[in-house]
């Protein structure tokens, strides 16, 4: 298709401000979805995104409106996901933004809005949702205005419920984004901004053409990972694949092709011809996508290993992102531990484990990475406490800190930076985007904010405050092991890295979580915190007590003391040989500390 004819754009916005609503209402209006057909979160195929109402997986769908081909991509607003959405944006040249009327600019608002400026993306402001009662359109108007410089007029007021001012959206799509600029008889490159996994048919990506074209059958290969493939079929999604004979110069659509994991076409990676000789330039914007949260995964009992292991595996065919490796457990036994971009992703992949595979499990306490330096000079990473080498040869360990951005109602300001400093956090700047909302910039340690940060923000907030971040860098601090002991045994699982101002609380903390957690037994059983061979904590669960008098009336007091002298030898006998049942509870008592 002629390029003046083409529009690639994408729609950002903070998660629930709408975007998948106007994404209906876009399909409806261009006539790409019968009206019969049509249900709410069209794009969302995932039983998750549908019940959770959050987008998880990036879409991308073409709609034919007067003579012109709107190409869209559905992106996911949380900030786990925002690789995913800086993906999108490359492939577009402008981008649809929402902003819900009621709640006003939030932290991904402005996450996603940084990210297409940087794209150099044409953007149009929305307010949406102006039929709600809450709705204070004169206020948020304001602070888009603010945001991006636009005027009062730029702004598109719509309700994507009801269909409001939908229209205006699509005329301004055709007016304002600029058409794409590649060159046709140049050699074949396209940006892969989406893979997934298809049991019956192999990978399928998400392209997005650049110069030249992609034809059916074309054999490829892609420039970061070397990987070759055929083209087995190209066309585009509306929503349904739509297979076509080739996809030409600025389209968006999608391969189906003969690779057998993702892995080998990785999101960012540019694709081309195998034909071409070297010397093809990639485009811009393939990184590596690294995890920095792992938590291990267990089955409740060992038969379910194999399972557990099958399923990550097929899983990990469609998700680029999650990286594992197998690991064993003295209690737990044979687990896998996965990396992943932040905790919704865990949950998420935590669900879909249960869901589609049946399975139950154990998680436990995620952590993030550590980058140590041994007094040899060797640097080495873990990513579980259990791995730390003996202290005595660690010249300095080094934890990940994040930049984070808080938006709150100015009221809250003071007790957000309380929080921040709690988490031994520091806090940089506070700016205003309006007389009521404040943008509150800080650094803090990501294993401080992995648990229950998010949680209380919500609540020290009345549920206003949002959070967006990004890991900054690693920095070396004074941190220690704290390991816990339960009945005289080290269990590893449970073993955490802190900063050495917290580990006595810590310690404190989870022992005392932990009496509560682990049934009492008919001998006492201690619980201890260390760090190295200094014991910090301590709390003991009391013995179940029978009473073996009981059944002694008046004789000789001889007899009652013989009775109990051989319950206490019984109860001796069984501290020394008998097993703590650990249950699996234990080994989530950081994910809610309070």
């Amino acid at each position: 298709m002629n390029q003046e004819k083409i529009r690639n754009f994408c729609i950002i916005a903070h998660i629930d401000h709408g975007k998948s609503t106007l994404a209906d209402r876009l399909l409806e209006l261009t006539g790409t979805v019968n009206k019969r057909d049509m249900k709410e979160q069209l794009l969302d195929k995932m039983e998750l995104e549908r019940e959770k109402g959050i987008t998880i997986k990036l879409a991308p769908v073409r709609m034919d409106y007067k003579g012109f081909q709107l190409n869209l991509i559905d992106t996911p607003g949380h900030v786990d996901f925002s690789y995913e959405v800086s993906r999108s944006l490359q492939a577009c040249e402008g981008a649809i933004l929402v902003v819900d009327a009621s709640q006003g600019v939030q932290a991904q608002t402005l996450a996603n809005l940084y990210l297409a400026i940087e794209a150099n993306l044409k953007i149009i402001p929305v307010l949406n949702k102006i039929d709600l009662p809450a709705a204070d359109v004169e206020k948020v108007s304001n602070e888009i205005i603010s945001l991006t410089g636009c005027s009062k007029n730029d702004i598109l007021l719509v309700s994507a419920k009801t269909g409001e001012g939908v229209e205006q959206i699509l005329e301004k799509l055709i007016a304002e984004i600029p058409q794409p600029k590649g060159k046709e008889s140049k050699p074949a490159r396209a940006l892969i901004f989406d893979s997934y996994y298809d049991d019956y048919r192999g990978v399928i990506l998400y392209l997005r053409i650049v110069d030249g074209s992609i034809a059916k059958n074309a054999e490829i290969k892609m420039l970061a990972t070397n990987a070759r493939g055929i083209a087995l079929e190209a066309g585009s999604l509306s929503p349904v694949m739509k297979p076509s004979s080739k996809l030409e110069t600025g389209e968006i659509g999608y391969v189906v092709t003969n690779l057998k994991s993702t892995k080998e076409a990785k999101v960012g990676d540019t694709v081309t011809l195998a034909s071409e000789n070297g010397g093809i330039e990639a485009l811009p914007g393939y990184k590596e996508v690294l995890p920095f949260v792992y938590a291990g995964f267990f089955t409740e009992s060992n038969e379910g290993y194999q399972d557990l292991k099958d399923a990550i595996e097929k899983l990990s065919l469609s998700d680029s992102a999650l990286q594992y490796e197998l690991e064993n457990s003295p209690v737990l036994g044979f687990g896998v531990r996965i990396g992943f971009l932040g905790l919704l992703h865990m949950d998420i992949v935590r669900e879909r484990l249960e869901r589609e595979y049946n399975l139950d499990l154990i998680v436990t306490n995620p952590s993030t990475d550590y980058h140590v330096v041994l007094n040899n000079g060797a640097n080495i990473d873990i990513k579980s406490a259990a791995d730390l080498p003996d202290p005595a040869n660690i010249r300095e360990i080094a934890e990940p800190w994040i930049k984070g951005e808080i938006v709150v109602p100015k009221d809250f300001v003071g007790g957000v930076i309380q929080l921040i400093s709690a988490k031994r956090g520091i806090h940089k700047n506070v700016s205003y985007v309006d007389e009521q909302l404040a943008l509150i910039s800080f650094d803090a340690p990501l294993a401080n904010l992995l648990t229950d940060f998010y949680d209380q923000l919500k609540s020290l907030t009345s549920g206003y405050g949002s959070f967006n971040y990004e890991l900054a860098n690693y920095r070396p601090e004074d941190l220690v092991r704290v390991d816990f002991y339960v009945a005289g045994e080290i269990v590893a699982a449970l073993s955490v890295m802190a900063h050495k101002s917290e580990a006595e609380s810590l310690g404190r903390m989870v022992v005392e979580k932990l009496k509560e957690v682990i049934p009492r037994q008919n001998f006492q059983v201690p619980l201890q915190a260390a760090i190295g061979g200094r014991f910090i904590a301590r709390e003991d669960i009391k013995a179940y007590r029978k009473d073996v008098t009981a059944k002694l009336y008046g004789g000789d007091v001889s007899r009652r003391k013989k009775l109990l002298a051989k319950q206490k030898k019984g109860k001796a006998r069984a501290k020394r040989f008998g097993n703590v049942d650990i249950p699996a509870e234990a080994f989530t008592v950081l994910l809610k500390r309070d």
